[in-house]
């Protein structure tokens, strides 16, 4: 389609967390513009039923195709899990989560076969990292670890420090004595969190940061799709379905760079 390429690549979240996975994209595709949609209204999705994750996810990926977006990235853990797969059946479009690459990726960096990969309840209790990992590299031994304090932690802005590290050896503790090379941040918080849990894993582990990843993937499939087009003016697009102040206040933590012109907007109306 003419002029397709000048299109946005849009991007959603139960929340803030998938703001990571933006700023990977910015770096990643500078010349891209981008729509962001966070449902703070409703997040978390973690501990909702997938049929509920699937319903919401449906309603954004609709808010998106609204805005004429070109291709769709689920930048949660938990939505990926629950709905990508039946979104890419039914959309015209490029739909991309945010468990492949970060799976993808463990399996081409690990040296022993044994990757550990950290996120929500909700994402650990779905199985979908193991999954993935397994379908690329069947033999891998794979231990999970939810994490939910991470998240709290990631928020506050408590990235380091006792409390910080105090937890992170606490849920790190059976990863490691497990042997693994490889931890995936299977959580679009976590890599806020990453040079404390780097410190705490030691040098001798690869950290996977599944927002990079995910960033490198989709730009992959941009190249594939001949959707890249640079020479468009680049537009930044922020909303939210409730509380903007705080989404504001804490977008600038995620980014790295201050957030204006955020409007708050309704979904499934």
């Amino acid at each position: 389609m003419s002029g397709v390429g000048a299109a946005p690549i849009g991007v959603f979240d139960s929340g803030v967390g998938g703001l990571t996975v933006l700023r990977a994209i910015h770096e990643q595709l500078p010349g891209e513009s981008t729509v962001y949609l966070g449902d703070t209204a409703r997040v978390p999705y973690g501990p909702k039923s997938p049929d509920t994750i699937r319903r919401y996810a449906n309603e954004a990926a609709e808010f998106l195709l609204d805005r004429g977006v070109k291709v769709l990235v689920i930048a949660c853990n938990t939505a990926t899990a629950h709905a990508s797969r039946r979104l890419s059946d039914r959309l015209d479009i490029p739909v991309i989560g945010v468990v492949r690459p970060g799976a993808s990726e463990a399996v081409r960096v690990t040296r022993n076969g044994r990757i550990g990969v950290i996120g929500t309840r909700g994402t650990i209790d779905s199985g979908t990292y193991e999954r993935a990992i397994r379908r690329v590299l069947p033999e891998a031994k794979v231990r999970s670890q939810a994490c939910p304090l991470f998240v709290a932690l990631a928020e506050e802005g408590w990235v380091s420090g006792d409390v910080a590290e105090l937890t992170a050896r606490t849920y790190l503790e059976g990863l490691l004595r497990e042997g693994v090379d490889t931890l995936v941040l299977g959580c679009t918080h976590y890599p806020l969190l990453r040079g404390m849990l780097e410190d705490v894993a030691g040098p001798a582990i690869t950290l996977v940061d599944s927002a990079e990843a995910t960033a490198r993937h989709t730009a992959n499939v941009l190249d594939r799709e001949g959707l890249r087009d640079e020479r468009a003016a680049v537009s930044r697009q922020y909303f939210v379905t409730d509380d903007a102040e705080r989404f504001e206040q804490l977008a600038e933590g995620f980014l790295g760079a201050r957030v204006d012109g955020i409007e708050v907007v309704e979904l499934g109306g």
